[in-house]
């Protein structure tokens, strides 16, 4: 499903024209980044949890000129809810 899919999908359940519900899913997605860029997490009760988890620092090197950069970082992560995971099941 793409997101004009979501949009789609979204505006026939709520009843909101097109327009409407694409700003509501543009402020949400908005909003969920910045909760995560401030290292909030983000619980959707029945779908999941948003998170961002620290990397270990690993050393890379460089192919062409050959020197060492150490890289640590944050990354997000999404834990399903066990809901969720039982309507896949």
């Amino acid at each position: 499903m793409t997101r004009a899919d979501l949009v789609v999908r979204m505006s026939q359940a709520t009843g909101w024209p097109r327009a409407s519900t694409e700003r509501a899913l543009r402020a949400m997605l908005a909003a969920v980044r910045a909760a995560l860029r401030r290292g909030e997490p983000v619980t959707l009760v029945g779908f999941g949890t948003f998170s961002v988890a620290r990397r270990r620092p690993r050393t890379l090197r460089n192919p062409k000129t050959g020197q060492a950069v150490t890289v640590a970082g944050r990354t997000p992560r999404f834990k399903p809810s066990a809901e969720l995971k039982a309507t896949v099941r």
